[in-house]
């Protein structure tokens, strides 16, 4: 692990660190469950959780035994109704949906000079930062459409680095997704995760939520 010394930038990952789309996504999964007539029930929210959009749609119909009732051009068709039910949703998010003490640390960041990129897997990255006012944060953004893998794989986290001209031992990554955390240590970037001990434990430094994420609870826990 770098030293704190050594850090000059931060790749954020943007789900579940910056703000937390996922009631979104699952409202939006549930109006097209309903409109199939799939039962919606707990299992099936939980299995949604971190899988692409196409599984997503894949395990509904399976839940409902539908999984043979479409082609796959109507498929694709569904996916994309989703996402614009999605879209739709994330338009009404708000400063106030950002996680606790994510601004102060963003301006604390922007105040001592350290550079910042933002890593997500979502396409729609772009949008939620737009909603939250928090765009000039993020000038520079990795484009999931450059990737040719996902998490845990470090693509995304190696171009966050590139995108800020840094070295991986300059950046710290920070995620709230055992993936994301494999991807940042495999990047050789300094892993900071948010949540739960047990799922984050490959992390170089962890806080239980984003109020406990501070430069100097960072500089503290790298030594």
């Amino acid at each position: 692990m770098a030293t704190f010394k050594q850090i000059k930038g931060f790749v954020f990952d943007l789900d579940g660190v910056i703000t937390d789309t996922s009631l979104y996504h699952t409202k939006a999964w549930r109006q097209l469950a309903e409109k199939l007539g799939v039962a919606w029930n707990k299992d099936l929210e939980e299995g949604l959780k971190g899988i692409s959009r196409m599984d997503s749609l894949e395990l509904i119909l399976k839940t409902g035994g539908k999984e043979n009732d479409y082609s796959h051009d109507e498929k694709v068709a569904l996916a994309t109704e989703k996402n614009t039910n999605y879209v739709n949703e994330i338009k009404k998010m708000t400063p106030a949906n950002i996680l606790p003490g994510i601004k102060d640390f963003l301006d604390d960041l922007r105040d001592k000079g350290y550079l910042i990129s933002l890593a997500s897997a979502s396409k729609n990255g772009p949008t939620v930062l737009k909603q939250l006012q928090l765009t000039d944060y993020f000038p520079k953004v990795v484009d999931p459409a450059t990737l040719s893998k996902g998490k845990p794989d470090p693509e995304i986290y190696t171009k966050g680095a590139e995108l800020l001209d840094l070295a991986p031992e300059e950046c710290i990554g920070v995620e709230d997704a055992e993936a994301g955390i494999q991807a940042i240590n495999a990047a050789h970037e300094t892993s900071v995760g948010i949540g739960d001990a047990k799922t984050l434990a490959a992390a170089d430094v962890r806080f239980d939520d984003t109020a406990q994420m501070t430069l100097a609870n960072i500089e503290k826990a790298m030594g």
